[in-house]
């Protein structure tokens, strides 16, 4: 995914631009309004600056919107709710304030783009995403179902689980994990990580597995269906 990052504050742009790498994004970084307004590269989402040197952002805002429809997530230090109102009135999609975790800012853009571009495979009627024929993950109500039956999680399983089924197959490692579920200073040890991972795998055993991977982190898996396979062995 490609990000436009709107931000005059260097320390603050460099620690969202490693953040969000490290994440996978793709990240394009200009410090004033007009760089904004110039940037011709094609970008999926904005992460805009209210405090801007040559322009106040909420004017960015309005003509970034009036040119078409790619979600803009401001991020700002102002507090007041009328910048917040304006700026979602101005067609803000989301509204950060300072200060902010990286963990915070992929989750409110990701949030933003799965309304913008909902799952085809989501159960639309429940806003569930499905994974396989078994698995479900309300984000929205923070409930998992197996089979239609809820699975009882603990707070930081749920979050677990759900940050590793964004993305089945990619391995992520445990820095990227401890940011994203625990906290993004997180300094401790990282057992509780492997308690968490062995309690998914005894709750969705046969639906998902979660492969350690030495040294790096952890690869979550969808079961594939028996039924799906042999169909597919006897093609």
């Amino acid at each position: 995914m490609h990000v436009l990052l709107v931000e005059d504050d260097e320390p603050v742009a460099e620690s969202l631009r490693r953040g969000l790498k490290r994440y996978g994004f793709k990240v394009d970084w200009v410090a004033t309004g007009a760089a904004a307004l110039a940037h011709s590269d094609p970008y999926d989402v904005v992460l805009l600056d209210l405090g801007l040197p040559d322009t106040d952002g909420l004017d960015v805002c309005k003509a970034l919107r009036e040119r078409g429809d790619v979600p803009i997530i401001v991020i700002s230090a102002r507090s007041d709710e009328t910048d917040r109102v304006v700026g979602l009135e101005l067609g803000a999609d989301d509204y950060v304030s300072k200060p902010f975790g990286v963990r915070e800012v992929i989750a409110r853009i990701r949030a933003v783009m799965r309304r913008v571009q909902p799952r085809t495979a989501a159960a639309p009627e429940s806003g569930a995403d499905r994974y396989g024929t078994r698995l479900t993950v309300d984000r929205k109500a923070a409930r998992v179902r197996v089979d239609g039956e809820e699975v009882t999680l603990a707070p930081k399983e749920y979050d677990l689980l759900s940050f590793l089924t964004e993305e089945p197959g990619a391995l992520m490692s445990r820095e990227q994990i401890m940011e994203a579920v625990w906290d993004a200073n997180w300094f401790g040890p990282t057992k509780t990580l492997d308690v968490h991972v062995a309690a998914l795998r005894r709750k969705f055993a046969g639906v998902v597995t979660i492969e350690a991977v030495r040294g790096v982190g952890f690869r979550l898996e969808i079961v594939k269906d028996p039924e799906i396979v042999k169909g597919a062995g006897s093609a």
